[in-house]
């Protein structure tokens, strides 16, 4: 929630070969959002769906995922759920400072994009991340497209 996952997702996905990229968000696309364990489930059905498909896909070699998964949980679902023989999963967790957080989401605030209630519950979240099977990628003094840089090379 607003560390920027996204941006750089977008990022990575230019600057990787036969690239596709799937925000997690886009399976939550819902009016009125409505979480439950129909919905939730629903939503990890989809992501299966879409990331096996992509597997699969002859003329993808990479493929960038970005969600909020603050918790092992909800990586170990995520990755449960996929054919990964001959895969290579690069597992990173953007660490932004809880000012650049709240920075970020302030930005998107004025755009329109959340409300403020975002705020306390981005920085709540921040270190539940220190707890995940994940490379922390400290990303407060980088724009996206460094924070997408360093990323590319950790699968090289």
């Amino acid at each position: 929630m607003g560390a920027g996952k996204t941006a750089v997702s977008e990022q990575l996905v230019k600057r990787l070969p036969q690239a596709v990229m799937l925000d997690g968000d886009w399976c939550w696309a819902m009016d009125p959002f409505v979480v439950n364990d129909a919905t939730k489930a629903m939503v990890m059905d989809n992501i299966h769906h879409l990331l096996n498909a992509f597997i699969q896909a002859p003329d993808l070699i990479n493929i960038v995922f970005c969600w909020v998964m603050d918790e092992q949980e909800i990586i170990d679902d995520v990755l449960g759920g996929l054919m990964l023989k001959n895969v290579q999963v690069v597992n990173v967790s953007l660490m932004p400072s809880a000012e650049k957080l709240k920075r970020n989401i302030t930005a998107d605030i004025h755009a329109g994009i959340r409300t403020a209630d975002a705020i306390p519950k981005a920085i709540a979240r921040l270190p539940k991340y220190t707890t995940v099977n994940s490379t922390k990628l400290d990303t407060t003094a980088l724009v996206p497209a460094q924070t997408a840089a360093m990323i590319s090379k950790l699968s090289h």
